[in-house]
């Protein structure tokens, strides 16, 4: 885990071209002993190889492969922009993190700071932020991002006779994660829920929710709730936005006709299909050749390959978490933590899906950029 401290970053700062910036960062990064002098130059011709931002106005300035000798300890300094960089083609930096990595270290720092950066409405602020401490809570992942959904929450197989139960027992168990208050479960047992078709219903509340989460239980006997049928229930406690990823995942579920994919589901694939992009379609699995796996440029190589395609296509590290992400955003693709050797599955959906992933399989068997 990447330890950040208020010493680490510079607020209210000021550039006029992103040559500036970076020129700037390399001063930081060398004035706090991380890197020796001429760690600057490697900045700039990383920069110059391929851009390194990285989307929702965040960029990651680092050294080349060849400048590695020149970074004593690994680690980053960060400067806020307010009023933004130009960083060329008409993208705008509102926060630089200048990183000096001694070798595939930069890759765990790259997951952990991607995993934050790229979730929805960060960019806002981290723009916004104020202080170095509401930076550090951001970017540390003490500021809720994602909905709280694990097996806890999820119960199979419930002995329920109506709707009430289910209800009462799906927000039990969001109480019993101290994400609900007593006042919190008595409104969403007061509130009927939802029919939202194909035998799903979904309750709700945003009273004494500490922590937005969801839960999801199903009974063991179907039954009827005013002439539809109760399949499952879905229960969200809202205290921010973060769980609408999850509602999204879900309205393409009852969009494409797929609910019945979750009523089968065991604990853990309820959990991926309401957590994860999924897409049915032409699969291929490739292992990444490039000695320092997929740091920025390959990865970009990678993402700008897939662009390429019309078809939607999604990538898992089956060396990491398993997680499928969208192949053609580049925050996401370097948050998968690549390293050497792992093997990427890739599943594309569209008219060019099979052209698609043989021009990804010959891109990655060619070194993304980077020779064989």
């Amino acid at each position: 885990m990447l330890s950040l401290s208020t010493d680490d970053i510079q607020l209210d700062q000021f550039a006029d071209n992103k040559e500036q910036a970076i020129k700037a960062l390399a001063s930081g990064l060398e004035q706090s002993g991380l890197v020796a002098t001429g760690y600057v130059n490697g900045m700039l011709a990383r920069e110059a190889q391929n851009s390194t931002f990285l989307g929702n106005g965040i960029a990651i300035p680092h050294g080349t492969t060849d400048t590695r000798g020149l970074v004593n300890n690994t680690g980053v300094k960060i400067h806020h922009f307010p009023q933004g960089v130009n960083w060329g083609d008409g993208k705008t930096v509102y926060l630089a993190i200048g990183i000096a990595a001694k070798s595939d270290e930069h890759l765990g720092i790259l997951k952990q700071l991607t995993k934050v950066l790229s979730a929805d409405g960060v960019e806002q602020k981290l723009k916004e932020s104020r202080s170095a401490e509401a930076i550090i809570a951001i970017l540390n992942g003490d500021a809720q991002l994602d909905a709280d959904f694990d097996n806890s929450l999820v119960l199979l197989d419930f002995p329920a006779t109506d709707l009430l139960q289910l209800t009462a027992v799906a927000a039990g168990l969001i109480k019993n994660k101290h994400a609900l208050g007593a006042e919190g479960v008595a409104n969403m047992v007061a509130t009927e829920p939802t029919y939202l078709g194909q035998g799903l219903w979904l309750a709700k509340t945003d009273i004494a929710v500490t922590r937005t989460t969801l839960s999801f239980v199903k009974p063991s006997q179907h039954f009827e709730q005013d002439g539809q049928p109760v399949n499952a229930l879905l229960a969200v406690a809202a205290c921010n936005s973060a769980h609408v990823p999850n509602l999204k995942h879900l309205t393409n579920l009852l969009y494409n006709q797929q609910v019945s994919k979750l009523l089968a589901s065991d604990s853990d694939k309820v959990i991926s299909l309401l957590t994860e992009e999924t897409l049915e379609g032409s699969e291929a699995t490739f292992q990444i050749r490039n000695t320092h796996g997929l740091h920025a440029r390959p990865g970009a190589m990678l993402v700008s390959t897939a662009k390429g395609f019309e078809s939607n296509i999604l990538v898992a590290n089956l060396d990491g978490e398993g997680k499928s992400v969208n192949a053609k955003s580049l925050m996401k693709v370097i948050a998968l933590g690549v390293k050497h050797g792992h093997k990427l599955h890739f599943t594309a959906q569209g008219a060019d899906a099979d052209a698609a992933l043989t021009a990804i399989g010959e891109a990655i068997a060619n070194g993304l950029g980077e020779g064989k």
